[in-house]
């Protein structure tokens, strides 16, 4: 009797009803197109048990110093972190330092309250303070209790706030905590969810009036990073705000500073939407940045979001343009602000709200040349942008894009499936990553339900095949100075990912849930019934670890669509589940239909696959 072949094209189409899509893949998790045909993805472990963070991570950087000291800059919604030798190392920058406060805390009786007096604190609650030079208020408050970092709990006034201790007050805490005490604030903690409107609490404290409503935008709200690389030193800013700076040479234990506190220049800019270094060149670039000249040489201190300005060569301190150094600015005339920037091997690519630009370093007395690429492009998300070799990708408005030296739309077969399930409030969320190794860029995104990325969509750009599953993952670093790829999780540990087979992010080790579900493929040509009696199955498993297995299913149908997921009537409708373990050779079944359905899934620890090409052994047959 003879065998088919169950040959699959590479990828999966949802754009396309079932039936059309014969031959096709239609659905699957966690699974990757290589040499076209279907694997299971690496599984991740943890980066390191010491590098829980606090707050949601929008961005990581990696980079290695000339002395081979590896870091890696994680900013998260609350706070800027360096990793280094599998330890966290919290450089958040300060806004604000009150010295020498007289007796400011208070304490009552059998309470974990402190309330602290500093005029014009400037807190939102969850802002981080850290007390030094405090003295015991007499009781149970110790110097040791006092002299440490706290979270503020509420905001009483714009002169008074409260923080949580670990210990409770006893009649014998009478006392302020002496007349020298310091407090060091961190910068204002940021929103982990987009929002919109007006409301209380919107705002920093003392944005505006007492009581006044802040109005936010949902471009803006969301805390997001941008960082770069500068040699061994790190630039690094909250989008739309403060640019900070470390060095090595600080120390670990060092905060990161403000760029301003550098530079003498009235010029320097104190806020971006984003900074970059030119590599080649070795200018610091500020996009949609402060502090220009206007026409009549006065400087401007509000942010004009669509400014490119950058430093003079090889000299972040200098910013005002001379016939002396090569400093500059030039300001966009397509769109209504700069969304990001990404630095090719060849130029710089800026995208506004609705256009794309390229940014070439000329050299004097120009320095660098600025030209439009393309207009009416649309950009989804501060990070959806992943760089590969000298193309672009990127996530629009309902579409995908690409620029590898012209720009144009990417055909994408799950587009209508993934835009249908997306929760564009959350957009600022989605985040693009690059796995070089499997020729492959992802989009981890919200879904319509979630607040949080918590599915992706990857294209394998090399077979131009898509993909999609559930996976949260809310930052992504490609393999650099690291030798895997390191995602950041909603659950505040990083991850290196294509490490072993399973899910690391548990202990033990939790086995992963791979399936790919093909579409209905026609027996002979559809119009006979047909009696399926074996399978080979053509599985194999390259990590051969705790007795790897994979299921396989078939699935007949008579008609497409026709009581498809009904084992009622098994006249039309009928299943066979086959367990494939490392030696399976063959499996004996007993199908009727017209077309049938390939299901290979797996949830086993230590289980990693490849799919070849099936084999069914089939013969004709009537309806009953």
């Amino acid at each position: 009797m003879p065998f088919q072949k169950l040959q699959f094209r590479p990828g999966i189409i949802r754009d396309v009803p079932s039936y059309t899509n014969t031959g096709g893949w239609y659905d699957g998790n966690l699974v990757r197109f290589r040499n076209g045909f279907p694997q299971s993805v690496g599984g991740w472990q943890n980066y390191s048990p010491n590098t829980q963070f606090v707050g949601t991570c929008c961005d990581h950087i990696d980079w290695t110093t000339v002395g081979g000291t590896n870091y890696v800059g994680i900013g998260t919604t609350v706070k800027y972190y360096l990793e280094s030798g599998g330890s966290l190392f919290d450089i958040t920058p300060l806004r604000k330092t009150s010295l020498n406060l007289s007796n400011p805390f208070a304490a009552t009786n059998g309470s974990t309250t402190l309330t602290v007096t500093d005029t014009g604190h400037g807190c939102i609650v969850g802002d981080y303070v850290t007390f030094s030079q405090a003295v015991s208020l007499g009781g149970n408050i110790t110097a040791t209790v006092l002299n440490k970092e706290y979270t503020v709990t509420t905001v009483v006034s714009a002169n008074v706030y409260t923080v949580t201790m670990s210990v409770s007050a006893n009649a014998s805490d009478v006392g302020g905590g002496g007349t020298a005490v310091d407090a060091e604030y961190q910068i204002t903690i940021g929103l982990d969810t987009q929002v919109g409107g007006t409301g209380w609490g919107a705002g920093t404290w003392g944005r505006g009036g007492w009581g006044s409503a802040t109005t936010v935008s949902v471009g803006n709200s969301l805390r997001l990073w941008a960082s770069d690389n500068y040699g061994e030193d790190l630039f690094f800013n909250i989008r739309d705000g403060g640019i900070y700076y470390w060095s090595p040479s600080y120390g670990t234990t060092a905060r990161g500073v403000t760029l301003e506190s550098l530079s003498s220049d009235p010029s320097c800019p104190d806020i971006a939407t984003l900074v970059r270094t030119s590599d080649n060149d070795r200018h610091l670039i500020v996009f949609g940045g402060n502090n220009f000249y206007d026409s009549g040489g006065s400087i401007v201190n509000e942010q004009d979001p669509l400014l490119v300005k950058w430093s003079d060569q090889e000299d972040y301190t200098t910013w005002t343009p001379n016939a002396t150094n090569s400093a500059g600015d030039f300001r966009l005339g397509s769109g209504t602000r700069i969304v990001h920037a990404v630095e090719t091997k060849r130029e710089i690519l800026i995208w506004t709200d609705t256009s794309l630009y390229s940014m070439q370093y000329l050299g004097p007395p120009y320095t660098f040349g600025i030209s439009l690429l393309a207009a009416n492009v649309t950009t989804l998300g501060f990070n959806s942008f992943a760089n590969v070799e000298d193309s672009v990708f990127w996530i629009g408005n309902g579409k995908f894009y690409v620029y590898d030296g012209r720009t144009q739309e990417l055909p994408c077969p799950l587009q209508n499936y993934i835009f249908n399930n997306f929760n564009y409030a959350q957009s600022d969320k989605v985040y693009a990553g690059v796995n070089s190794q499997f020729n492959e860029v992802t989009w981890f995104y919200p879904s319509a339900s979630s607040s949080e990325n918590d599915v992706y969509v990857t294209y394998n750009y090399a077979e131009k095949a898509w993909s999609y599953g559930t996976l949260s993952r809310t930052a992504w670093l490609a393999s650099s100075t690291n030798q895997y790829p390191i995602a950041a999780a909603t659950d505040n540990y990083l991850y290196n990912h294509e490490v072993g087979t399973d899910d690391g992010s548990t202990n033990p080790s939790s086995p992963i849930n791979f399936y790919l579900q093909s579409a209905p493929i026609e027996i002979s040509n559809g119009d006979q019934y047909a009696f399926i009696r074996r399978i080979i199955p053509d599985v194999n498993f390259p990590a051969a670890t705790n007795s790897p297995q994979v299921t396989l299913t078939l699935k007949m149908q008579a008609f497409p669509g026709s009581n498809y997921g009904n084992t009622s009537n098994s006249s039309v409708y009928q299943t066979a589940t086959i367990p494939v373990e490392q030696f399976t050779e063959q499996a004996f079944v007993r199908l009727r239909g017209r077309q049938v359905s390939f299901k290979i899934e797996s949830n086993r620890v230590g289980t990693a696959w490849n799919l070849g090409t099936p084999r069914i052994e089939i013969q004709p047959d009537g309806k009953r």
